[in-house]
């Protein structure tokens, strides 16, 4: 098969022909219609983040495509089936897997870190993880579903628990930052979007933000000022989507006392955070990651009667 690999940090993805996967009884083979290119996959190319497993390797952990054909046990799919494969499978063992969080599996595999990913023309994946796809359903397009989409679904739903009527700061509105500003308003709040991309603050004001502040014209203490004027006094929520240390370091400021502040966004450095700020004004900090498998169905039934969109955020296409 053809397959992008990942040879070293700082180089181009090599295009070559590599072995097909050979699956086992448990495990379904897939033919990629798509694979979405996330932050993480260039924190590995650009920046020198560290795989688990070493290159080379293929990268890629946000896919769709149909089924190919299935190991000797697999009785849930079948050669044909259209699928969405998400990027954590888990063990179905330990603690948080028994108290149905498998999104933080003690014993994950990441797709396209741990192991190959999706990144090429074919893919290996446990069948007890991957997740049924309505065949109405755009095939290509729902790649995003996989991680773009849901990991937003369970930041918003999940762990910040938007409801009608809260004032919702999204930090970022790239990949996954967009999709949060969907989310939010989805749930029902009263979103104000944050990026330095005009054109970013367009999109999330077309998918339903009411206010859009573009960071880059403003100083820090005329944003903060402005966020807390829009939001009578500071925000119920604030979901930092970008993994910038300046954002991660400001956005609990932008709460209300008793707010909630939602980590999405990806670094690996620490960050601080004024400890007495967060006491006295009793703010929540909380991290999302992924999504629950359970989720899954609720997401694509949320993009099937149109109250998410995916056409619109999607940016570029490539051919492998």
């Amino acid at each position: 098969m053809k397959a992008a690999v990942f040879n070293k940090p700082n180089e181009p993805l090599e295009v070559k022909e590599v072995e097909d996967p050979k699956i086992y009884f448990h495990e379904i083979l897939v033919k990629v219609s798509a694979c979405g290119v996330c932050n993480t996959d260039l924190h590995y190319i650009d920046h020198g983040v560290p795989t688990f497993k070493k290159p080379p390797m293929i990268l890629g952990h946000e896919a769709s495509g149909i089924v190919q054909d299935v190991g000797a046990q697999v009785k849930e799919f079948k050669a044909g089936d259209h699928v969405v494969i998400p990027p954590v499978f888990s063990c179905g063992h330990c603690h948080n897997c028994r108290i149905g969080r498998e999104n933080i599996c003690l014993n994950m595999i990441m797709l396209g870190n741990n192991i190959d990913g999706a990144y090429a023309e074919l893919v290996k994946v446990p069948a007890k993880d991957c997740i049924h796809l309505p065949e109405e359903m755009p095939l290509e397009e729902s790649c995003i579903i996989a991680d773009a989409v849901s990991t937003p679904y369970h930041a918003v739903k999940n762990r910040a628990q938007v409801g009608p009527g809260d004032s919702v700061v999204v930090l970022g509105c790239g990949g996954v930052g967009i999709n949060v500003v969907q989310m939010a308003v989805a749930a029902g709040g009263s979103v104000t979007a944050v990026d330095i991309v005009d054109s970013k603050l367009e999109m999330a004001k077309r998918l339903g933000a009411k206010n859009t502040i573009n960071s880059s014209k403003k100083n820090d203490k005329v944003m903060m000022t402005e966020i807390r004027d829009l939001t009578d006094g500071g925000a119920d929520i604030c979901i930092e989507a970008i993994g910038n240390p300046k954002t991660i370091e400001m956005g609990p400021s932008l709460l209300r006392p008793g707010g909630r502040y939602v980590q999405v966004g990806y670094y690996h450095k620490a960050v601080p955070l004024n400890a007495g700020r967060l006491m006295f004004r009793e703010i929540e900090i909380l991290g999302a990651m992924g999504c629950r498998p359970v989720d899954y169905p609720k997401i694509i039934e949320m993009i099937r009667l149109k109250r998410i969109q995916l056409e619109p955020v999607i940016t570029h296409r490539f051919k492998l």
